[in-house]
């Protein structure tokens, strides 16, 4: 039986995850205590989205939920508390950020907080919080009719792997003598066990209680699974391997893992780890 294992939040891009037992569904994805994924992102000073494709120590902030801010820590920081709170309208200072081919309004975070990300990352860069007025959609190649809203996410509310997947992969790390990766390399937001590897692949849909979920693009790999999250120092890349069996031709060969997924129904459904989750394949 499909089980969902995992549930993951990514409040701060290309950050330290938050793992949860239970989190709440929107169109834009998985949201707790009204903090949703993706919902701040660092940028240069030209308003340039970064992340650990380039800046590998991010996967080294470390965020945390509190009652009235987000906490950051990062190695040789001093702790770092981000208001929850949305700015006033009238005094809000914003910007414009870039995260891939969309520009959007973003709320900009206050000097203190630019100057510890700087300081952390040995560059200018401040961090942008999505604006409550901005729209964001996926791409409708992918979404057809559906309206998808997403925030600071490359470009898909949600990202769902198979736990037999990782599995698969690892099996032909290790057959070459190479480690086996943690699943929090490829950064998830839900984790099916009791699957094929690449079941995902071929479904039409998931249903987790009264929530519909529909994968629509095969997530395309960069440098970022190199990313030893733990550290945040690139290692031996997983890419060689996926060269082997995971070039797509949907996507002009581009080496896929874990299919981007939109939500059809059961926004505000609360999902719970150890959920049985309803497969249905796409053929």
């Amino acid at each position: 039986m499909p089980i969902l294992t995992e549930l993951n939040l990514y409040p701060i891009k290309s950050c330290a995850g938050i793992s949860l037992r239970e989190a709440t569904l929107t169109s834009a994805g998985l949201m707790v205590e009204h903090i949703y994924d993706r919902e701040w992102m660092v940028v240069d000073e030209k308003g340039e989205f970064l992340t650990q494709r380039t800046h590998p120590k991010l996967a080294l902030v470390t965020p945390r939920i509190k009652a009235d801010t987000l906490e950051l820590r990062a190695p040789g920081m001093l702790r770092l508390e981000v208001p929850l709170g949305l700015p006033d309208p009238e005094e809000a200072k914003t910007l414009q950020v870039r995260v891939w081919e969309d520009t959007v309004e973003a709320y900009d975070c206050d000097e203190t907080t630019a100057a510890w990300f700087t300081n952390f990352l040995g560059t200018p860069c401040r961090l942008a919080r999505f604006h409550a007025n901005a729209k964001r959609l996926a791409s409708n190649k992918w979404t057809g009719e559906v309206e998808a809203p997403t925030l600071f996410a490359d470009a898909f509310p949600l990202l769902v792997i198979a736990e037999a997947s990782l599995a698969d992969l690892n099996a032909k790390l290790k057959a070459q003598g190479r480690e086996a990766l943690p699943m929090n390399r490829f950064r998830p937001n839900i984790v099916i066990g009791g699957i094929e590897a690449f079941e995902e692949d071929f479904a039409a849909s998931f249903r987790i209680g009264d929530a519909v979920l529909k994968p629509v693009k095969p997530c395309a790999r960069c440098n970022v699974p190199s990313v030893d999250q733990s550290t945040g120092v690139p290692g031996p890349d997983p890419l060689d391997i996926l060269q082997s069996y995971r070039a797509n031709p949907k996507l002009d060969g581009a080496l896929t893992f874990g299919m981007n997924t939109i939500v059809l129904e059961g926004e505000g459904q609360v999902l719970r780890v150890g959920q049985e989750i309803g497969v249905e394949l796409a053929f």
